[in-house]
Parts: structure tokens; sequence; C-alpha cells
């Protein structure tokens, strides 16, 4: 036979094997990249396949064809059938011989533009969004669903927690490879735990695009809210919040004073939640330390402890991965227009059925489903009948809202990770500034509202309509006395995510 002849010693099932494991390999890559390039679809498992399966596969096939031929050869030189040599001899005036030359010559060079292609895609596809959030599904949908509707989601997940350079790359990829034996072999905590130990620092990913030096004297937002009662009722906080301070005034320093400076603390949790001290470096040099009064460390504690230089992540610890409270949602969609206002009781009732427990996403689902319009059939039989079209959408909307927001296969909620940005749903701000941290001088870290941001003006149903409200000072839609200067936001409003605990009560 011409073609076994033509073969010679890799007529083996080990070399015949490797052939058609590599040609296999080779026509699947090619086929794959095709069709990505055609489709400009990028799925994470089949870029999987073809950027580390069938390149190994064609590898290992190479491999087996002199594997096998190298076997028949030595067993035929034991077995004395013929005087065969110990190395094969390139004789290229034999034209079998020359062939075969030609033929690997030009194997060879499709081989390394194959692999090296397959091998610079794979490059590109390990530090894609694909490959970070959609791989392993289960483990990472919270964050990257949260990463996706993000202000940040144009930005790729290698850009923080990697950033440039090799050093970081392959800490990053042996990282990695503990992370695929947690995913592989389920080792993995079903809640991952936050913050991350070793993270790039922020002056080296976030500050690449985000210019410290540049702050702003102060931004105006406006900020809507309604009430979870009856009517929904609109709230409106028109605010300035001093990024980088009022000039000309007792606050004109500004938030972004805390990374102008060289700011280091001690916190005695793994989250960062509990700041007994505080030490400040003065562009003259000057340390002043600052103590919690209440439960304040000794020196030796002190020196003992780790101590943490202050940086963008200290505040804005949630900058991409956002999960927002069920109450703030229902606020966004009011004001948007993707849920009808005018739906009696809608806030308090989306609400309760978004923060009850589900042991999966599609029972949570099916619960909003019945329950909603169920609600408005048996309290407001007029609304659901006239209204039914601005009630199946609101279903959907708040089906949406748990999507973003509720992950029960990893036991993440919204209020799982704290965002220390402000301080309504957790400590934030107040974690120093509680007025009862105090340094050596008797200066105490103030509490004061107005050292961040001013109240500009209020909408509220318990403010008169035509009566303006004095700036500065921030008139609380229920009245709780003191209490709003004594008692911390988020001692109240960490757990339901309402923006008044309870709101009004159902009357129906």
């Amino acid at each position: 036979m011409a073609l076994r002849k033509y073969a010679g010693y890799a007529w083996n099932m080990i070399s015949l094997a490797g052939m058609v494991l590599a040609v296999t390999a080779a026509g699947l890559i090619i086929g794959f990249l095709s069709y990505e390039g055609i489709t400009g679809v990028e799925k994470p498992y089949l870029g999987l396949m073809t950027y580390f399966l069938f390149p190994g596969m064609l590898i290992v096939g190479l491999l087996l064809v002199p594997l096998g031929a190298y076997l028949v050869r030595q067993r035929k030189r034991k077995e004395a059938e013929q005087n065969i040599p110990p190395f094969p001899r390139v004789d290229f005036n034999d034209p079998h011989k020359r062939h075969l030359f030609v033929f690997f010559v030009i194997a060879s060079i499709g081989f390394v533009l194959l692999v090296s292609v397959a091998s610079l895609k794979g490059f590109e596809f390990t530090e894609s969004t694909t490959f970070c959030g959609e791989l392993c599904h289960v483990v990472m949908s919270p964050e990257h669903t949260a990463w996706a509707n993000s202000p940040h989601a144009k930005v790729k997940c290698v850009e923080c927690h990697v950033g440039p350079g090799a050093a970081w790359y392959v800490k990053a990829k042996i990282s990695g490879m503990r992370q695929l034996y947690a995913v592989a072999f389920h080792t993995y905590p079903e809640t991952i735990e936050t913050p991350i130990d070793n993270l790039r620092p922020a002056r080296d990913t976030c500050e690449h695009c985000h210019w410290p030096e540049k702050f702003y004297a102060g931004r105006q937002k406006v900020f809507y809210h309604y009430a979870p009662n009856e009517q929904n009722s609109p709230r409106e906080i028109n605010m300035l919040i001093n990024i980088g301070g009022t000039p000309k005034s007792a606050h004109s320093k500004g938030i972004h004073w805390h990374i102008g400076q060289k700011v280091t603390y001690i916190s005695t949790d793994k989250k960062r939640m509990n700041i007994p001290y505080i030490r400040v470096e003065g562009k003259d040099g000057k340390i002043t330390e600052f103590m919690d009064t209440e439960k304040p460390l000794t020196k030796a504690e002190i020196d003992k402890a780790v101590k943490r230089e202050m940086d963008c992540t200290d505040c804005h610890n949630r900058p991409t991965h956002i999960y927002r409270a069920p109450g703030v949602e229902m606020d966004e969609n009011f004001v948007s227009g993707h849920i009808d206002q005018s739906l009696p009781y809608m806030k308090k009732v989306a609400v309760e059925v978004l923060t009850r427990p589900y042991k999966t996403t599609e029972e949570a689902k099916a619960t909003i489903a019945k329950e909603i319009p169920a609600y408005y059939q048996k309290n407001y039989p007029q609304v659901a009948q006239a209204k039914a079209k601005e009630i199946a959408k609101a279903v959907t909307e708040i089906q949406d809202i748990y999507g973003r927001n509720f992950f029960p296969q990893m036991k993440v909620s919204w209020n799982t990770y704290p965002n220390n940005i402000g301080h309504f749903y957790t400590p934030g701000c107040f974690r120093c500034h509680d007025g009862k941290h105090k340094n050596a001088e008797g200066r105490i870290i103030s509490k004061d509202c107005n050292l961040c941001h001013t109240v500009l003006s209020q909408k509220q149903e318990n403010i008169p309509e035509g009566v303006k409200t004095m700036p500065r000072d921030f008139v609380h839609p229920v009245d709780i006395g003191d209490e709003i200067m004594k008692t911390n936001c988020s001692d109240c409003h960490s757990a339901g995510g309402q923006d008044v605990p309870g709101g009004e009560a159902h009357k129906k």
C-alpha cells in the first residue's frame, strides 16, 4: 500500500492516532477562530476550548507521531530485521526523504503560526471580562452582574484587579490557579469575602484615569426618593457635595482631603468597619494621632497592629461591584418612568416581596409574578383592571431588580457587602467621623454633616408646599428628635431597604 510505504515508521496506531488528533484539533481551531471572527460572538466555554483545549490536543497529537515512529524503529532494530543505523540518515537525493522534509517544513510553519495565533488569542481571552466573569458562572455571577450594571462596565476586570506589568500578571495567574482548584473541587466560600487582601493599590489602577490633584470645589446632586406610602409620595434632596471643599469657608478641605494627606489607620476587623486608631501625617511632617475614646488601643497594640495607608478604595470600596437597596432601585424606576408611580403602595409592596428569603432566583421571580398582581386584585380591584399593563410591566422590572441584587446560590443580597460611600445603609463615613476619635490636644474628628455636604433644599410630604427649608438643615421624613444627631442612619436603615423603616402601615 503506497500510503503505508510513504508513512514508513509512522504507520502504527500511536502515530496514526496522533495524526488524527492533530488534524482534528487544527481544523477545530481554524473553524472556531473563523466563527468568532465572522460573528463576533465571544463565549466563555467556546474560548476555553479554542485557546486551551484544542491547542493542547494539537501539541499532544504532534508529539504522538514521532513517539510512535521512534518506538517502531527501536523495536525493529532490536529484532534485527534490517540493518538500521542508530540515527536516521537525511539524504535529499532520495525523493522520498526530500518530500518528507518539505512536508515537515511546511507543517512546522503551519503549526507555529496556528499555535502562535491561538496563544495570543488565548492571552487576550484570559484578560477578557468573559473569562473573568462568565467562565465560573455560579461563583462570579453576583460580581459580574453588578459590574455589568455599574459605571465601570466598559472597564475590564484586569485593569483594576491586575493592572499593567509582568509581576502582577504572574501573581494574578498564580492566584487564578488556586481559584480554579477551588471551583473545580467546590472548596470556595459560598459568599466571596471582601475586601480582597492582595488587590493592587488604587494609585496603580484607579489613578490612571482619575486625577486626585484635580478636585472640584463641589458637586451639586439631586437625590430623588419616594415614600413607602399609598401615594408613593415624591421626595427630593438638592445637595452640594463638598468633594474638593468649599473655598473661603470652615470646610475648605473637602472629602478628597483624605487622600491628599498621608492617612493611616488600624482596623480590628477584616471588613475594616471598626477603626479605633487613625494617624495623619501633615505636609510639614507633623504627626497627629486620633484614638477611639470608648475603646482605645494600648501603645503595644498600636505598635503590633497592621496599619493601612488610606486610598480611594477605603471609601470607594464598591466602585464597580455595586448592589443597590430595593428602595433605591424602586426610586430609580419611579423617576425614570419604568414603574408607574400612581400604583398604590407600589414601593412598599415591592420592597417587602423583594427582601423575603428565597432559596432560588426562580422561586423569587415566581413569587413576585404571583403576589404583586394578587395584592392589587384583592385591595385595589379597579386599579388592577384599569392598569393591568402597568402592573405587568412593574412585575417585570421588579424581577429584574431581584436578578441584579440578589443571588441565593452564593448567599449574596444587596446588603451583604458594605458600601462605604455615604452613611445611609452602612456606617461608611461614621467609621471615623463618629465624634469619638480624639487626639492628644483634645481635638475630635467631627460628626458634622456639613463637612462633606450641604443641603440646599428639600421637598417631601412633611414639608408644606411653598415652605422653603433652611439651607444646611436636613429635615428627616419622620420626626425623631435629637436622635438625628446621636444615631447613625445605618442603625435604622441597614436592614429593610426602605427609606423609612416600616413606612406607612397598610390600611387594607
